[in-house]
């Protein structure tokens, strides 16, 4: 009788490590890159610089201008500081919905509803408590208030099956009508003057760093961005809310709560933008008016864009749109340009980089 001895199973070829690029390809590829950049963004400014020339300005003056009047003098840096605080949180606020993939185009709404709420409380509350303790219930209920606004989207994207681009955006006129109806009738601090509210009282202001004019909404914005990270970044919330943001089937199938995931990444989105509102109010303008904090929830989701909804690289970007926003009044005053040419310029700049980024992932695809 013969035995058949099993043939010997042949071992499966260990991975081999794909083999490093050398030096000198990597040294070539970083000069691609860096070619592309300046081309990008020098296209944009020859653009930029016809229209000024259409406008009899000469663009090499106005350049240097507004060079001069934006990072040369101490005040301008410190314009620019202060005018990224509620940049950077609105921001945060298109950043962690992202990573669920959901666009919340709503931070403008969020942004006055946190401040209603802010003013709200410090009226309420009036003197009969210390500023830092207003402070922290503004903070609190400016949080609270943008939350239960993107709240609302949220319901309305779960129960509805309404997309949140298109409420949290129409969201952000019926938060405008809110803080104009407050301020033309029962907040308006005098019937007979501009519609306002009464202005915040000094000791619930935000403090200022020592020996400037920036106040400390700077600091809960660079906190704010740290916390964000380390969430997204390394808790089981910010994994699973890149799993549903990669394929939310997926995600469902494997057991993840997708329905509270999604609306998690859009109250967290909202309680920022809320914040963002706070910071703004008790920060720089003190008083609710017609017109407050126009443009920073759109500004913040064009900034959002430009990091690619990652949250350490939307400090550069809110530093980037706040330094054109302060390089504008040189536009208007030195150059003698419309108020609305720096958001020519801006535009063209976000084009040019967005285009980049787009083509080379085409290209490396």
């Amino acid at each position: 009788m013969t035995t058949t001895l099993p043939a010997p199973r042949s071992e499966a070829p260990l991975p081999v490590a794909p083999p490093e690029a050398p030096a000198s390809d990597r040294g070539a590829r970083l000069a691609q890159a860096t070619v592309r950049w300046i081309a990008a963004l020098g296209g944009a400014f020859l653009i930029f610089s016809a229209l000024l020339i259409s406008k009899n300005a000469n663009p090499l003056t106005v350049y240097t201008d507004a060079w001069n009047s934006t990072f040369a003098r101490q005040q301008s840096i410190e314009d620019i500081v202060i005018k990224m605080a509620p940049f950077v949180l609105a921001a945060l606020a298109v950043v962690v919905p992202a990573r669920a993939g959901m666009a919340n185009v709503g931070g403008e709404g969020q942004v006055i509803i946190g401040a209603v709420a802010a003013c709200g409380t410090a009226m309420a509350v009036g003197d009969a408590l210390p500023g830092v303790t207003v402070m922290v219930l503004m903070m609190l209920a400016g949080m609270v208030a943008g939350a239960l606004w993107a709240g609302i989207a949220g319901a309305m994207r779960l129960l509805l099956k309404v997309n949140e681009a298109v409420t949290t955006l129409l969201l952000n006129y019926v938060a405008l009508d809110v803080l104009l109806f407050l301020i033309y009738q029962p907040w308006r601090a005098d019937p007979t003057g501009q519609p306002a509210t009464k202005e915040l009282q000094t000791a619930a202001k935000l403090p200022l760093l020592a020996g400037t004019t920036v106040n400390v909404g700077i600091v809960i914005a660079v906190i704010a961005v740290v916390l964000v990270w380390i969430a997204l970044s390394f808790t089981t919330w910010g994994f699973s809310l890149s799993v549903v943001g990669g394929n939310a089937e997926a995600a469902r199938r494997a057991g993840l709560p997708v329905a509270k995931l999604l609306l998690s990444a859009l109250l967290v989105g909202g309680a920022l933008a809320g914040l963002a509102g706070m910071v703004h109010f008790a920060g720089v303008e003190y008083k609710l008016r017609p017109g407050f904090g126009a443009q920073i929830g759109y500004t913040a989701f064009l900034a959002s864009w430009l990091a690619r909804h990652k949250p350490i690289p939307v400090l550069l970007a809110c530093f980037v749109f706040a330094a054109l926003t302060v390089a504008g009044d040189s536009l208007q005053l030195d150059a003698g340009l419309p108020a609305a040419t720096v958001n020519i310029l801006t535009g063209l700049i976000l084009i040019a980089v967005l285009g980049w980024t787009t083509s080379t992932r085409k290209a490396n695809s």
